[in-house]
């Protein structure tokens, strides 16, 4: 059976900006298929303009009323995974959510105070997501819903001075 959950492990890159009001800027650049056995935050390399931290673990969850969105990621030609980075105290972050569901990953980027980038998906990560569209997807054909026919009496202007009429005329 396909699984459902999985561990990537995440890496970031802390650029230096040229900007008057902000010095830097973190980014998710890069997802690893399994989790290698280093502390969270280890930096894993340093240049002038940049440095990268592996930032940690972080488990992928399928679901299967999702499979149409992971399949529409998977054949896009550039499968991606969105990653979430939520600012902690000063200038601390923490992995927020990571998604293989692109229309998630673009709801995740309309918070606001959250950094959210799609990151390219590793081929073995896109072999278990494969497997579970594989196992798990439906295709559900598009109905178009039928609207009620409109009542124009119900739009129609009424006379608002017109005395209401009784029963007893």
């Amino acid at each position: 059976m396909p699984q459902d959950r999985f561990e990537i492990g995440l890496i970031v890159a802390r650029r230096r900006l040229r900007n008057a009001w902000i010095d830097h800027q973190w980014l998710p650049v890069g997802a690893l298929p399994a989790v290698p056995d280093v502390a969270p935050w280890t930096r894993l390399s340093a240049s002038a303009d940049e440095e990268t931290f592996f930032a940690g673990s972080h488990e992928v969850r399928l679901f299967v009323g999702e499979t149409g969105h992971y399949r529409d990621n998977l054949v896009s030609g550039r499968p991606s995974l969105w990653v979430a980075l939520r600012e902690m105290a000063g200038d601390a972050y923490e992995i927020a959510a990571v998604t293989a569901d692109p229309y998630e990953g673009e709801a995740l980027a309309e918070g606001i105070g959250e950094i959210v980038e799609p990151v390219p998906m590793p081929a073995p990560v896109q072999a278990l997501v494969a497997a579970f569209v594989e196992a798990f997807h439906v295709e559900r054909p598009f109905e178009k819903r039928k609207r009620d026919r409109a009542d124009p009496e119900a739009l129609a202007r009424r006379d608002l001075t017109a005395k209401p009429r009784s029963g007893t005329e």
